[in-house]
């Protein structure tokens, strides 16, 4: 069960209406970064969690999540809330009021179809389901929350970047800090599972999993922690990179006569010729510019 309070986890103050800077921060209302995409996917975690306490820390933020929702939403109404009357009313001649629905970003879009807050990211996409990138495995999402966390944080420094507004800044300031919080949780929820590495249950092939191929060569070429020392053994010439696993490095598959007869069939069906040199559209209507074409036979 929800229950929703009417004040605001952080206290929203807008100088002035900006329809060009509220595109921009949608991008955290209905971005694959921003708080829904995040809320749904760790509710849904949680709903399938079988740790007590996972599941309890997953609800715990999802919960936090939609009430950062409120707070971008409330930002991106208040920048929009000017414009949107003005359009609503047509107070403004034309000319103003397409100077000011235009003025940056998706705005127009944002005023015109919406009415101030749409759920799309900051150039008018949609908010789309498959943001939520969740896998049912612990140590997996974990992972992904974490990366997620990040990915919000730089996403708020830039909008912070982009406004003067101090009451803005302040609030987004909150809202990129708790993902730092967030982030912090999810790292200690990961390494509370014992064995978090690597994840699923099954484990790798050990022929493989302390090799490092150097399938990248030349100008460039680093040596660290990554692909050198012990841990590893780096593979550097090109043709052990190729059948490691001691085959020939074909593909193939064993057919029944049926199939083997209707693959002979294709390929003599669409057999090349490459004795030939036929003469093509691109041949007959050559002109400057188009390079070496077949001499047209007459």
């Amino acid at each position: 069960m929800f229950m929703h309070n009417k004040r605001l986890m952080y206290t929203v103050r807008v100088s002035e209406p900006n329809p060009g800077l509220a595109s921009m921060m949608l991008e955290q209302f209905g971005g694959a970064d921003g708080e829904l995409a995040a809320a749904m996917r760790y509710f849904t975690q949680a709903l399938g969690e079988e740790d007590a306490g996972r599941k309890d820390l997953l609800m715990d933020i999802a919960t936090e999540e939609l009430s950062h929702l409120e707070v971008i939403g409330s930002i991106v109404a208040m920048l929009n809330r000017g414009a949107k009357a003005q359009l609503a009313e047509a107070q403004l001649e034309e000319n103003e009021l397409y100077l000011t629905m235009n003025q940056g970003g998706a705005s127009h879009i944002s005023n015109i179809l919406y009415g101030g807050v749409p759920l799309t990211n900051s150039v008018g996409l949609p908010w789309r389901a498959e943001y939520i990138d969740s896998r049912g495995d612990p140590t997996c999402d974990l992972r992904s929350n974490i990366a997620a966390e990040s990915r919000a944080k730089i996403v708020y420094e830039r909008l912070i970047a982009i406004t003067d507004d101090p009451g803005i800044k302040d609030a987004l300031s909150f809202l990129m800090t708790r993902e730092i919080a967030h982030q912090k949780s999810f790292e200690k929820a990961l390494y509370a599972i014992e064995d978090n590495f690597p994840t699923g249950k099954l484990p790798g092939m050990p022929a493989f999993t302390d090799k490092f191929m150097n399938s990248s060569q030349g100008p460039g070429d680093t040596e660290g922690s990554w692909n050198t020392g012990p841990q590893w053994e780096r593979i550097d010439d090109y043709d052990d990179q190729m059948a490691v696993d001691g085959g020939d490095g074909t593909a193939s598959v064993n057919l029944g006569a049926s199939d083997l007869a209707a693959v002979e069939k294709l390929a003599l069906r669409t057999k090349s010729m490459p004795d030939e040199d036929p003469v093509t559209g691109v041949d007959l209507g050559a002109g400057p510019g188009a390079g070496a074409t077949t001499a047209i036979r007459h």
